[in-house]
């Protein structure tokens, strides 16, 4: 189930519980990612909030929305870097990104596994992927005032699971749990918000977190060989030239 673009920039934009998560996500995505200098940074589903940090120093930034969604201008007072796609046909090459950001895309997707491809389809070999997703065991997926309260939650081990499938063939690297406050609007759970995100991140375990952000990296397996008749040929040729051949004797 997606939700309607409008609702998700009304949530993260203009209210005061949207920007303290806005703020809390960004501040692990910078932590794991301090720069982008001359790379191709994108993101897909409502991951835009997180990407504003890159604009200065990668080579491009670009905001992939799911057409299920919608699509908004951003950023705002400046050029638009965000487009409509469908949500596993992607209008960028193969091999194009080298940072790629996914919220609000993964726990919603009809078909998951699809979108896994196609994310892996994008990345240029070794790129990262952060996948930011409702933790199961947290207080966020059980909250429909918040985006997060929509879809489908992850425990750590299903999204990891999920992410080493065959099909999808990404390595999940590290993790963090974020958004350790309660999902109230209320004023004093807002004002106590960034004390609890530093208590839960000293915390060893991820279970109070609402959401986690897991790293990956795209696994490119180089081939043994190719197999082809031209380069068995080949290959006999240079080992026939260790010895001599005898010449064939005229009938």
């Amino acid at each position: 189930m997606h939700l309607d673009v409008v609702e998700l920039r009304n949530f993260y934009y203009r209210t005061g519980l949207g920007r303290a998560a806005q703020r809390a996500i960004r501040d692990q995505v910078v932590a794991f990612w301090p720069d982008a200098e001359r790379q191709t940074v994108a993101g897909f589903g409502f991951a835009v909030p997180l990407l504003r940090p890159y604009l200065s120093d990668a080579r491009r930034v670009i905001g992939l929305m799911p057409e299920q969604q919608g699509v908004m201008h951003w950023p705002a007072g400046m050029p638009n870097v965000s487009a409509l796609c469908p949500e596993t046909r992607w209008p960028l090459q193969t091999g194009f990104v080298d940072k790629l950001v996914v919220m609000h895309g993964l726990e919603t997707s009809d078909a998951p596994d699809a979108l896994l491809e196609e994310c892996w389809r994008v990345l240029g070999p070794g790129g990262k992927a952060l996948f930011v997703v409702p933790n199961r065991g947290g207080l966020w997926s059980r909250s429909d005032s918040t985006p997060f309260g929509y879809g489908r939650p992850y425990s750590l081990s299903q999204l990891e699971l999920q992410l080493q499938l065959r099909r999808s063939r990404f390595l999940p690297e590290r993790h963090a749990a974020v958004l350790f406050q309660p999902p109230s609007h209320k004023r004093f759970w807002k004002r106590w918000g960034p004390v609890w995100e530093r208590i839960g991140r000293q915390m060893p375990t991820a279970l109070a977190g609402g959401v986690l952000v897991v790293e990956a990296s795209k696994q490119v397996y180089a081939k043994t060989g190719s197999g082809t008749p031209e380069a068995v040929r080949r290959k006999g040729g240079v080992l026939e030239g260790l010895r001599p051949v005898p010449e064939a004797k005229p009938v």
